[in-house]
């Protein structure tokens, strides 16, 4: 059987921590940031966990951690 390959994609913008939950960044950081308030820019630092019903599909993506 061949080997598992990550999907390059998820690799980058996932990654797996404890008791299975996958750790993401937030949306809406890129640009367009001066009329977002200080509050809204420093929340979008904070990193958020990826919704239950979607980890099952992209932990199939990153089968090796």
């Amino acid at each position: 059987m061949p080997k598992m390959k990550t999907r390059s994609s998820a690799k980058k913008r996932f990654k797996k921590i404890r008791k299975g939950l996958i750790k993401r960044a937030k949306a809406f950081r890129r640009h367009l940031l001066t009329k977002k308030s200080a509050k809204r820019r420093r929340d979008l630092r904070q990193r958020a966990y990826v919704s239950a019903v979607d980890v099952t599909r992209i932990s199939r993506m990153l089968p090796n951690g």
